[in-house]
């Protein structure tokens, strides 16, 4: 038995000096999958003209406060002062901390941001667009199918934000660069 071990030790072994690929590769990725996404995602909460950065749409409002819009008849004047930051602060965060990810500037608080917008927005889905009830975009953990938006898709998209709050952005990124300087 030993004999194995060893050997499966001498065969694994140089995988270890590939750990320093793991940030590089998780920003790849969030890039590849996630960055049109969010800023798509972003663009549709975006009012008209150039101070649509500050007065998001209509859309943007029934999209993140949907029973609140409804209630209120899809009138926006209808709504206050929290839900207008709140809805500012999402629609920036969908441009921001994406953008901050790839670049890989301030990758450990762009990443803990950006779990917590997956948890909101989880939330949302599953809370205010009543996902809630429908067992197949919430899915089960441990079932025969992998494919349920919720709990399967998303702790999947939180683990690889975890591999970067944990490892940080690598040496290929902003952060490694200001890191350098600074030392």
């Amino acid at each position: 038995m030993t004999l194995i071990f060893s050997l499966y030790d001498r065969l694994t072994s140089p995988l270890s000096r590939a750990e320093p690929l793991l940030p590089l590769l998780a920003r790849f990725l969030f890039a590849a999958l996630f960055l049109g996404y969010y800023w798509v995602s972003g663009l549709t909460k975006l009012g008209d003209g150039i101070m649509g950065i500050f007065q998001p749409s209509v859309g943007a409002y029934a999209q993140i406060f949907p029973r609140a819009m409804e209630a209120a008849g899809y009138d926006v004047s209808q709504l206050g002062l929290f839900h207008w930051a709140v809805v500012l602060a999402g629609t920036w965060a969908e441009f921001l901390l994406p953008l901050l990810i790839v670049l890989g500037l301030f990758t450990r608080l762009a990443a803990l941001g950006m779990i917590g917008f997956v948890v909101m927005q989880s939330l949302t889905d599953l809370y205010g667009h009543g996902a809630i009830s429908e067992p197949a975009t919430l899915g089960a953990w441990f079932d025969k199918a992998p494919d349920a938006v919720i709990l399967d898709q998303r702790a999947l998209w939180v683990f690889l934000l975890l591999v970067l709050v944990i490892k940080g952005a690598g040496a290929l990124s902003l952060d490694a660069l200001l890191s350098r300087r600074r030392a």
